[in-house]
């Protein structure tokens, strides 16, 4: 599938979160970054103007809060996994990005992980 068509983003969600490596890392909660890319199902050219027919970005803003806060991960590669996962289980998309970013090293502005993965298709009987 090309990264073309219709989208929706949400660009930079703060979010304070227990996360790291080495217990002294997790010990107080560290600044996040999360953007998201969402490719819903039916595109973006028939809404006719009614929220309904899109993805409310509010609420994907507060499942991923409720996705992440209730997690106690090591990596960021492991959040973001589940950031994706969650957001394909919950809203009707074809495709997820989702990029955390980390601030923990002085010597540059952030740490990333970017992934994107897609809804599977269904296996037919």
């Amino acid at each position: 599938m090309s990264e073309e068509g219709d989208s929706i983003r949400i660009e930079e969600l703060e979010l304070s979160v227990r996360i790291g490596v080495p217990d002294e890392e997790r010990a107080k909660p560290q600044r996040l970054t999360i953007s998201i890319s969402m490719w819903p199902e039916g595109g973006i050219h028939d809404l006719d103007d009614e929220l309904d027919r899109t993805i409310n970005y509010a609420a994907v803003c507060q499942e991923v809060k409720a996705c992440a806060f209730g997690r106690a991960d090591r990596l960021i590669e492991t959040m973001a996994e589940a950031i994706a996962s969650h957001l394909l289980a919950t809203f009707p998309l074809v495709r997820v990005h989702v990029e955390v970013r980390k601030f923990i090293l002085s010597e540059v502005k952030h740490v990333a992980v970017l992934i994107t993965r897609e809804r599977q298709a269904s296996a037919s009987v």
